[in-house]
C-alpha cells in the first residue's frame, strides 16, 4: 500500500492523507459500482484496502460533494455514480488533472496485481470510469 500512495503523491503532487483518503474513496465507489468478483480480487490484493476504505467514508467520502455529487445522486447509479466520485473527490480540494492522475495510477497498480483482463472488466463495467483512467 505504501508503495501505491507513493506513487500517487508523486503523480498527482497531493499529500499522503489526501492520496489516501482519494484512493480510499474511490476503491470504496469501485466496490459499490464495480462487477463485485473482478473487485473482490482487486482487493484482496491491495493491502489495507478495506481500512482505507473504512478511513474514506468516516472522512466524509461517501457524502458526496457540490454540484456533481447533488447531480450524480439525482442520476442514480452507473454515470451519475461516477459524477457523485468526481464530487466528492472535487470535496477533497482535487481538481480534475489530479483525480486523473490518481485514477491512472490505480488502474496501473490494478493491472500489475490482478492483470489487464480484471481491470479492464473494472473499468468498463462503470460509465465514465475513463474520466479517471
Amino acid at each position: 500500500m505504501d508503495e501505491l500512495i507513493s506513487k500517487i503523491t508523486a503523480a498527482a503532487g497531493i499529500d499522503a492523507e489526501q492520496a489516501q483518503n482519494a484512493v480510499g474513496t474511490v476503491l470504496g465507489f469501485l466496490q459499490k459500482e464495480g462487477p463485485g468478483e473482478a473487485v473482490g480480487e482487486l482487493l484482496a490484493k491491495i493491502p489495507g484496502a478495506e481500512g482505507l476504505i473504512s478511513q474514506a467514508e468516516a472522512a466524509g467520502g461517501e457524502s458526496g460533494g457540490g454540484l456533481m455529487g447533488a447531480l450524480g445522486g439525482l442520476m442514480g447509479g452507473g454515470a451519475g455514480g461516477m459524477m457523485g466520485l468526481v464530487g466528492k473527490l472535487q470535496g477533497m480540494g482535487l481538481d480534475m488533472s489530479q483525480m486523473q492522475s490518481i485514477g491512472k495510477t490505480l488502474i496501473e497498480h490494478g493491472k500489475q496485481i490482478v492483470g489487464e483482463d480484471t481491470m479492464a472488466s473494472i473499468t468498463s463495467s462503470i460509465p465514465g470510469m475513463d474520466q479517471l483512467g
